[in-house]
């Protein structure tokens, strides 16, 4: 397609007489001066269609006087070609001091269609193009949109892509506009390298860049798409790792990109220039305001003497005394951190300036590409408002928080001057992303077996901030409902209420001899108490009940009954030969222990329990972590109405560490006591454990655990238990990063013990009374089902053992195998362990 300029008429000749330094709109047809310089009476409008008369008209405005000289004609011209409705505009005169205005009007774009592209949606293509259909046909605009379309491909990696727009003339001065496009191949992103890192490997650093390495599983993902943007973006990742890890004076000169022809794809190569490791030599605290104490500051600092220097800290310092300092009621308040360098002891000297900032108001706050969602979403994250004083850590953090949102690709809060002096606009210009998910998971584990979902989740629910979501799992042993709900900011305070609704089903498997059916709803709070910490309160209500096989329920003692069927114990006591009736009794095909068949007699028990849990969390990363803290404290009360009473309290603590050479340490503590209150515990409120304790024991391998010999020799669980574990995590240096590939050598110990759930069963008959067993442990007493035994020995089981971990694609996939070291004489053990899902 050509696009042609054309200058008509006298254009030279206006130029050179009136010695006008502009460029002639495209199209433009002047006339000579001479033959307008007498004065226009009238002005006449030909060749317009859709455009009124008069609106033409209007752009010619007499100067003083009423007089349309030179100037105004000039000046009208080139508005009405700036409008984009004309593709040809001529000036003459007519008899009788007629100004004569011709147009040829732009044609009408009768449709638009996207032919060839398969890779990018048509409405996607449509939404970025400026020509619209029914729109006023331009050529310029048709330029810009096919260098529009061309990058769009090219920032999803297709360099090869070559647009053509057509025109296909209609009749009625219309037009169908046709973009045909080559998408070509995807051109990725083949080799990464860095140069001049010393203290980091290039396998670490790949961790910090969003830019991946083209590999067989890129098609699942877009981070090897080569995109400038985000390369220059990975610069100031790179950056910000080094400032947090204490290297002052890091550089990174450059990122180089060059295209391989053979590879068809690029090479990135990142310079840098890493200086020296410091630490904190001194922390002070000035202020040049009256009265204000410095050194009450101090508390706020998250610096401190002789710990390696951290640019995020003294960050987060720098806001938390600023904000600090606005609530006793300085509001103009600016800390300004300065650093002294000790080049010899490779020290950094920081001091916290608190000065009088200029007095600067908030006029305004100006929202902007929030399309869905709602504005009063977005202000809320603010703690400033129209009218506060200006306080550059509060727009910071607010910015922060709406990036945390998940709603926007992008946020900028930027300012602009004022009504006055001393007023600022904030303006926040965001760019709105999808915030729905449908999401098919699978998987398989050695404790349920296959497992699928199905959810529907919106994270911005009507463009209100609310989270809805419904889950549909079944699988081989476990099966279910969720819906969960989140309001996060409730009656306007900046606390999250949840609703969950749930039901499942755990069906009998290896481990467990029965199964389980509960529905509950759980409606919580969640508080932010700082950054790093969290509280959640919370109330549980939910109904229980146990199944059974008919087999591993069947006692009967009673020869009244037409199916009698003795135990080993009533024929002893009677002199009845078990030979000559039916097989061996009420244990002839096994019978579930007591506490379980004393749950099944029970029926359906409801819980009712108030709890909270408290969360530190200092991680780094909280999917793939390789430094920080996090600790989960939890207590949860039951005996607020319901059927069961007890105090139940968990900590949870895992601390990771970088090593050396990429190499990551975990230690885990662990540890529970339930307690009970008011009723007798149940056998289902105990702590169940196995290799979520100890690796190399199977699901319920652990703890105490009844000893009937004829019986299914369930898990007891226990009230009491303790893990601690040693784990170093190691990538594969001989795979690509993109992989995700990471080996890991652990050692476990712990112990669960300390049963208190029923160990005896009074009956008033024994028809159906499933906690008989053998006279060998239970007395023969007619009406008495007593004497479970089991083994509770506080016996510490160990194991060590190695891993594979996989951050694949599919989801987290995790490989184990672990060996018993020590064990109680009865636990069971499960070498292997599986364990994974996914999300496409």
């Amino acid at each position: 397609m050509k696009f042609g300029l054309r200058l008509r008429g006298g254009l030279l000749a206006t130029l050179i007489m009136f010695g006008a330094p502009v460029v002639a709109p495209v199209g433009a047809v002047f006339v000579s001066s001479s033959a307008l310089a007498q004065t226009v009476q009238s002005i006449s409008v030909q060749g317009n269609r859709r455009v009124e008369v008069e609106t033409i008209r209007s752009y010619f405005k007499p100067g003083p006087g009423g007089r349309l000289d030179q100037g105004a004609i000039d000046d009208g011209l080139k508005a009405l070609i700036e409008t984009g409705l004309f593709q040809d505009v001529r000036i003459n005169r007519g008899p009788g001091g007629q100004l004569v205005v011709s147009v040829v009007e732009n044609p009408v774009i009768g449709r638009i269609a996207f032919e060839g592209n398969k890779k990018i949606k048509d409405e996607q293509l449509t939404i970025e193009v400026q020509s619209k259909a029914r729109g006023t046909f331009s050529r310029a605009m048709v330029q810009s949109d096919t260098l529009r379309i061309a990058e769009i491909y090219r920032r999803s990696g297709r360099y090869d892509v070559r647009v053509t727009p057509e025109i296909i003339e209609q009749p009625n001065n219309r037009v169908d506009l046709i973009f045909t496009v080559e998408e070509g191949v995807k051109t990725g992103v083949k080799s990464i390298e860095f140069v001049g890192n010393n203290a980091f490997s290039s396998y670490r650093l790949r961790d910090v860049i969003k830019t991946r390495e083209t590999n067989l599983l890129s098609f699942l993902g877009s981070g090897d798409v080569y995109d400038p943007d985000r390369v220059e973006a990975d610069r100031d990742l790179i950056r910000r790792f080094y400032l947090k890890n204490g290297y002052a004076d890091v550089q990174v000169v450059a990122a180089l990109t060059e295209y391989d022809p053979e590879k068809k794809g690029f090479n990135v190569t990142f310079k840098i220039e890493e200086g020296a490791q410091y630490r904190v030599g001194a922390v002070d605290f000035r202020s040049s305001i009256p009265n204000f104490d410095p050194s009450s500051m101090r508390g706020y600092s998250r610096v401190h003497a002789g710990s390696l220097y951290n640019v995020e800290s003294v960050e987060k310092s720098v806001e938390e005394m600023q904000i600090e300092a606005s609530r006793r009621g300085y509001a103009f308040a600016v800390v300004r951190p300065g650093g002294d360098r000790n080049f010899e002891a490779h020290t950094v000297s920081v001091v916290f300036n608190i000065d009088e900032g200029p007095r600067t108001y908030i006029e305004r706050i100006n929202l902007r590409g929030n399309t869905r969602t709602r504005d009063y979403v977005i202000r809320r994250e603010f703690d400033i408002s129209e009218g506060d004083a200006y306080n550059r850590a509060l727009v910071d953090r607010a910015e922060r928080r709406l990036k945390n949102l998940d709603y926007f690709k992008s946020v900028k809060i930027t300012t602009e001057p004022g009504s006055s002096s001393d007023r600022v606009i904030l303006v926040v210009d965001m760019e709105e992303k999808s915030t729905g998910d449908f999401s098919i998971s699978g998987g398989y584990s050695t404790t349920d077996g296959a497992l699928a979902e199905v959810s529907v989740s919106e994270r911005n629910l009507l463009g209100r901030g609310l989270f809805a979501k419904a889950a549909v799992t079944y699988g081989q042993y476990a099966r279910g409902y969720s819906l969960s709900f989140v309001e996060p900011y409730l009656l306007d305070y900046r606390v999250a209420l949840g609703l969950d609704l749930y039901q499942r089903q755990q069906l009998a498997n290896n481990y467990i001899s029965y199964g389980t059916k509960t529905l509950g709803f759980s409606p919580r709070l969640g508080f932010s108490l700082r950054e790093d910490l969290s509280l959640q309160l919370r109330y549980s209500i939910y109904q229980q009940e146990i199944t059974l096989p008919s087999y591993l329920a069947n006692c009967n003692n009673n020869p009244a009954s037409g199916a009698f069927n003795p135990s080993p114990a009533y024929a002893a006591a009677n002199g009845i030969d078990l030979s000559s009736t039916n097989g061996l009794g009420c244990y002839n095909d096994g019978e579930a222990s007591l506490p379980v068949r004393r749950e099944l007699a029970n029926g359906k028990t409801l819980t009712s329990a108030l709890g909270y849990t408290l969360t530190y969390n200092t991680l780094d990363n909280n999917k793939n972590p390789t430094d920080g803290l996090l600790i989960d404290f939890r207590q949860d009360f039951a005996g607020v109405g319901g059927d069961v009473s007890y105090l139940k309290t968990t900590a949870d603590g895992k601390y990771y560490a970088p090593l050396v050479s990429d190499i990551v340490g975990l230690v885990r503590l662990q540890g529970g006591i339930l307690t009970k209150m008011n009723d007798d515990l149940r056998m289902l409120d105990h702590f169940q454990m196995g290799p979520n304790l100890v690796r190399g024991f199977a699901p319920n391998g652990i703890g105490p655990r009844d000893l009937n010999p004829f019986g299914s020799r369930d898990a007891l669980g226990g009230t009491k238990y303790w893990g601690a574990s040693l784990e170093l995590q190691m990538p594969f240096w001989f795979l690509p990063k993109e992989v995700g590939l990471k080996g890991a050598v652990y050692a476990d110990a712990g112990g669960l013990y300390d049963y208190k759930g029923p160990t005896s069963w009074t009956t008033t008959n024994e028809v159906n009374a499933p906690g008989c067993i053998p006279s060998s442990i239970n007395p023969s007493t007619t009406g008495t089902c007593t004497g479970l035994v089991y083994d509770d020995s506080k016996v510490i089981r160990s194991s060590v053992g190695v891993g594979l971990i996989w951050q694949s694609p599919f989801g987290p996939l995790r490989f184990d195998y672990a060996v018993p070291l020590s064990k109680g004489k009865y636990d069971r053990t499960q070498e292997f362990r599986f364990g994974g899902g996914t999300t496409f």
